[in-house]
């Protein structure tokens, strides 16, 4: 380690380090191989970096990072890392999927046409979504933005009781930036209801270091896409992107990435749409038909 301060890290003579892979500091903390120049590696780091000092070893783990997948995450709370935190004891699934994928192409997708009911009135006759849709829930701070996620949760117990399997939807909500108080309400909320058999919560909260905040939306996204992928239904809801994107910039200002308007970095947009064109209805033919629908927050200034 050359230097370390606000959660970046320089470090000389990683040899062969990807970008994008996690490595590990000698204390145990893990990081992510961001910043690849000439002559050192920038590393967001994944924790506190107190922990770090100065001449430090780091080892290469060999994988991009990754988080576990699989239906044993349902009714389970886990951090930006895919760690459980809720402590009910370690999470039984093996299976593995990268946070960074592809979205998919063109002709695995079909046409959006099954309806996802939020039990919302308003929304289901003014402006009905289907699974496999992204719709985004914008406005200014306590207007309700996150109760429209959380009814939309608890109004899918219905379908889910139901017998119909392939009409069952399962739910991940991805708190960042949010106080631990909020989302310990909420999580409070889904189990008095019982809802938590379908719904994982994937939290990044304010304490959170940014790295975290920035990786929390892409795990939820990769847990999702293991129902997607297997010719099931899921909905996540991104709360709130803003702070994503506010963690994003504060990353990118360290790694001395030129900023853009407003002190964003010009790829802002990019960290978005990546996320988003990742949620999509698959080809029933070919793919297994399959959906992600993707309820983005945005709270506007």
């Amino acid at each position: 380690v050359l230097s370390v301060g606000d959660g970046i890290a320089r470090i000389y003579g990683l040899k062969g380090v990807k970008a994008g892979e996690m490595v590990e500091f000698s204390s145990g903390l893990k990081g992510m191989a961001l910043n690849l120049e000439t002559d050192n590696v920038g590393v967001v780091v994944f924790g506190d970096d107190r922990a770090i000092i100065e001449g430090d070893s780091v080892k290469c783990t060999g994988t991009i990072v990754d988080v576990p997948i699989g239906e044993e995450l349902l009714g389970r709370v886990v951090d930006a890392l895919g760690t459980p935190i809720d402590g009910l004891g370690p999470i039984g699934t093996s299976a593995r999927r990268r946070v960074e994928l592809k979205a998919p192409g063109i002709i695995p997708r079909q046409s959006v046409y099954e309806p996802m009911t939020t039990g919302l009135k308003a929304v289901d006759s003014l402006i009905p979504i289907g699974r496999g849709q992204r719709e985004l829930i914008i406005g200014d701070r306590q207007t309700g933005k996150t109760a429209i996620a959380i009814d939309t949760i608890l109004n899918q117990k219905a379908i889910n009781a139901g017998p119909d399997t392939k009409a069952h939807l399962y739910c991940f909500y991805v708190a960042i930036g949010q106080k631990r108080s909020t989302v310990a309400q909420i999580f409070e909320i889904l189990r008095k209801n019982e809802c938590l058999k379908y719904t994982t919560v994937v939290a990044a909260t304010a304490s959170d270091a940014a790295p975290l905040q920035f990786l929390a939306p892409y795990t939820g996204c990769a847990m999702a896409e293991y129902f997607r992928d297997n010719g099931k239904h899921a909905v996540i809801f991104y709360d709130d992107l803003s702070k994503q994107a506010v963690a994003y910039r504060q990353m990118s200002l360290l790694l001395r990435r030129p900023p853009g308007r407003e002190a964003y970095p010009g790829d802002v947009f990019y960290l978005h749409s990546r996320l988003l064109e990742r949620a999509a209805k698959m080809n029933e033919q070919t793919q297994g038909g399959g959906s992600l629908t993707a309820l983005p927050v945005i709270e506007t200034q």
